[in-house]
């Protein structure tokens, strides 16, 4: 789990997950161009590649290659712990904390 908040730490990359949630299967540049024009991110594309290895290693990138192409997925499995342990609370859990029946 640490592998994946440390991944989320950085602006540049929750922003290439952001452009991933919107359209999956991007190749490099696509995602340095999305990026530049709107998020004004102005990282080279080794910057990018870097980044997009860091949230590779996290799990929360897929990359598979097509032809020459190398095409980034988003991948939120490992965001489903965090959400289960800290978001996620039955009804009856709740109602206790708040002292209601």
């Amino acid at each position: 789990m640490g592998d994946v908040f440390k991944a989320l730490a950085d602006p540049t990359r929750r922003l290439i997950l952001d452009e991933l949630a919107e359209r999956d299967d991007q190749t490099l540049f696509e995602l340095c161009a999305r990026l530049a024009n709107k998020h004004a991110v102005a990282s080279s594309r080794q910057a990018i590649s870097q980044h997009i290895d860091v949230l590779e290693a996290a799990g929360l990138v897929d990359v598979r290659r097509e032809g020459r192409y190398k095409l980034h997925r988003i991948n939120t499995a490992p965001l489903e712990p965090i959400v289960e342990r800290w978001l996620t609370r039955p009804s009856s859990e709740s109602a206790q904390e708040r002292g209601t029946p």
